[in-house]
């Protein structure tokens, strides 16, 4: 079955449901933050009633964490009462030098293992790439590096790989035609989903509602960020400036042109259930961190947006 007859019977199935005066279940996502592991950090998203975060992989929790420290690390969560919904890191799997693959390759495998003892389900990813060759090529040994190196470790320990949509890093899965590549190449393995983050797509000139809901069975974590699309400079340089200028930013949710009502509503409808974590890259709100730990500016960026992200998500 194709991609686009696939949607078109979940669409179907929808509309039928509703005609039928069905309604979705009652929807309770986790709403929460990516942060830095410190125990203030936790405690500040605990303080304002945020319920899950995703934690980045490297300053305050390394992949080759000692035992004493995931021991301290578990302990946090256990108090702080949050869900971590997955562990972040951004590396190239299929990087063209041999000895810079191994060394990332086995770093991920660590990363993989710490979830596992963190009893955290996801490790949020680029896909890998390899600039300069054709699609089909990449697709191919991206596919073997994982059946290879992670899919063994990704078995034994029941953790899945989400890849975000960050076409600035070394990554496939940036959008639609990536996303199809990648899922007919891996045979839609139970093992690989979407860590899905409309801003990314906003920026692309991509519609990020109609791919969340073409894509939404595969869907498994969200980032909730935005993009600002500038127009008085884009309309002077176009989307490859000489000068380098730029012409877009990314936005805390609300203070861009993601549609935010339509967008939740297509998690909703799906019954989504996982976590959506604000992902602050804010600079009005900068700078981010002291240290492991968040500057006040960062920590009002995160209340401005938890005030406008109370408006769709349920408390």
């Amino acid at each position: 079955m194709t991609h686009t007859r696939r949607a078109l019977l979940k669409t179907l199935a929808a509309t039928t449901a509703f005609a039928q005066g069905s309604r979705p279940r009652n929807w309770k996502p986790k709403l929460g933050i990516l942060t830095r592991y410190s125990e203030s950090n936790l405690e500040f998203a605990r303080q304002e009633g945020f319920t899950s975060i995703q934690l980045s992989v490297g300053p305050g929790l390394p992949p080759n964490a000692s035992d004493e420290h995931v021991a301290r690390v578990k302990e946090t969560i256990r108090r702080t009462g949050l869900y971590v919904s997955s562990l972040m890191t951004s590396e190239n799997h299929t990087h063209p030098d041999p000895a810079q693959r191994a060394a990332i390759n086995q770093r991920f495998i660590q990363t993989i293992e710490l979830a596992a003892k963190l009893g955290v389900p996801y490790v949020g990813a680029m896909s890998g790439n390899l600039p300069g060759r054709k699609l089909q090529e990449q697709v191919d040994e991206i596919v073997r590096v994982y059946t290879e190196k992670y899919f063994p470790v990704l078995e034994k320990h029941n953790v899945k790989i989400v890849w975000e949509p960050w076409a600035g890093g070394p990554n496939l899965a940036t959008g639609p035609v990536g996303y199809e590549a990648l899922f007919r190449g891996f045979k839609n393995s139970p093992l690989i989903g979407l860590l899905f983050d409309p801003s990314h797509l906003q920026w692309q000139f991509m519609d990020p509602v109609q791919c969340a809901r073409d894509w939404v069975d595969r869907i498994w974590d969200v980032h909730l960020k935005d993009c600002e699309i500038l127009w008085h400079v884009l309309r002077r340089t176009g989307i490859n400036p000489l000068d380098n200028s730029r012409w877009w930013r990314f936005r805390l949710p609300g203070q861009g042109i993601v549609d935010w009502k339509a967008f939740f509503a297509v998690l909703q409808e799906a019954g989504y259930q996982g976590a959506l974590n604000i992902e602050h890259e804010d600079a009005f709100y900068y700078p981010p961190y002291e240290g492991d730990n968040f500057t006040e500016p960062y920590k009002a960026g995160f209340r401005v947006a938890h005030a406008f992200l109370r408006q769709f998500v349920p408390e």
